[in-house]
């Protein structure tokens, strides 16, 4: 199943990239493996290591956007600037730990830094935000791990699914 019609937003996580002093590669990279699965990227943005702004930014797509999927990429890391899980953690409703442990857990056969990473991912209301790594490299192969759940995930979320159908008309 691919992410047709799903609507995607970007957010890049980067003081430096915010400040114009670091080309994003990351978030470009993002889009053009969403889009190539069929979705509708409708943000990219590359925002500073601030935890009031992340959350903010977060907030805003997913009750204002009526984003699908939003996808982070950078400060998931050890640095002391590394914020983007707890802005996340803030402003999810429920965890879905399943995609970063999937992540996680592939990421650790390539190389055993993957254990640094302190990645989250959760629901929002009808959104799924998943926190990536913030290298190329590291987005693609960890698009590769989630891509086959993503389509589902988010029908299951929207009640899309025959069995979300049936278990509605039970009410």
């Amino acid at each position: 199943m691919r992410l047709k019609d799903v609507k995607v937003a970007i957010l890049t996580i980067s003081d430096k990239g915010s400040r114009g002093e670091r080309e994003d590669t990351s978030g470009p990279e993002i889009r053009s493996i969403v889009e190539a699965e069929g979705a509708k990227v409708i943000s990219y943005e590359i925002i500073p290591d601030e935890q009031y702004e992340i959350e903010e930014r977060l907030v805003h797509l997913a009750d204002f956007e009526d984003v699908d999927l939003i996808l982070t990429t950078g400060g998931t890391g050890f640095s002391p600037r590394d914020i983007t899980p707890e802005a996340t953690l803030a402003v999810i409703e429920r965890q879905a730990p399943g995609f970063v442990e999937a992540i996680r857990v592939e990421s650790l056969k390539i190389t055993p830094h993957a254990m640094l990473s302190r990645a989250v991912s959760g629901i929002r209301g009808q959104t799924i935000i998943v926190n990536l790594p913030g290298s190329p490299k590291a987005v693609r192969e960890s698009l590769a791990v989630i891509m086959p759940a993503l389509p589902h995930g988010i029908q299951i979320l929207k009640g899309q699914t025959g069995e979300c159908a049936k278990l509605s008309n039970l009410r």
